[in-house]
């Protein structure tokens, strides 16, 4: 199956998270928007009378006749398909709730430079997302690794769930990477505390389709329209 990823052309976002999984199952697939004509293709089926369960927005997957929304919901349909998750019931629910914690850090990240609401301008809020940006680097950052780096100590095999890497071991290592991008002054001084997360990420970043990914043209470099953005005045 060819698969098509609806999501905005110019930004990782979340629909990163869903390109790393295809990307390293080996999975063909359109990253559709980013094609001529594709986003108009993409905001139209958002609104199609004729798609049974439409999303609410991008990213979503469309795999065949079905319509898959939301990043974490994409990850569980492929991680089980594309042995991207392990095979029992177990695991794979311990997958799906390593990502959705993932999905909770990725929120907070975002309302860091955008704390009072995602309609306005970050320049409309600069003073509140100085505040909130302190908080998530004081508290809410090193909480969220440190039970990523607990996870990993418990699994002792370098990698979340089991002996291979899953969709939550790369949605880690996108994550760990964002941070380091938009906070790179607090992540030199936080990264040495989380040993195992960092091996993590240089283990994922090491893999050969991944590997491939990053070095090519597929993969969009972090900017400031994203969820992980460097602005110097919030990297406390």
């Amino acid at each position: 199956m060819r698969y098509e990823l609806h999501y905005w052309p110019t930004i990782q976002g979340r629909g990163e998270f869903v390109r790393l999984a295809l990307e390293h199952a080996g999975l063909a697939y359109v990253d559709v928007a980013r094609q001529q004509g594709g986003e108009r293709r993409m905001l139209a089926l958002l609104d199609a009378h004729g798609v049974a369960h439409n999303p609410f927005a991008p990213p979503f997957l469309k795999a065949g006749a079905r319509v898959i929304g939301q990043t974490a919901n994409i990850l569980l349909f492929l991680g089980e398909r594309h042995g991207l998750a392990p095979r029992g019931a177990a695991g794979r629910l311990w997958t799906h709730q390593l990502q959705l914690t993932l999905a909770d850090l990725v929120a907070e990240v975002h309302d860091s430079h955008h704390p009072i609401a995602a309609g306005l301008y970050y320049e409309d809020q600069k003073r509140e997302a100085k505040m909130r940006s302190a908080d998530l680097l004081r508290h809410r950052v090193p909480k969220f690794l440190g039970y990523f780096e607990r996870a990993l100590s418990r699994a002792r095999s370098g990698f979340l769930v089991g002996a291979r890497p899953t969709y939550a071991d790369l949605s880690l290592f996108q994550v760990f990477e964002g941070l380091r991008y938009a906070f790179p002054a607090a992540m030199k001084r936080l990264a040495p505390k989380y040993r195992r997360i960092a091996a993590l990420d240089a283990r994922v970043a090491a893999l050969p389709r991944i590997a491939a990914y990053l070095a090519s043209p597929r993969r969009i470099p972090f900017n400031e329209q994203g969820i992980f953005r460097h602005y110097p005045e919030l990297d406390l």
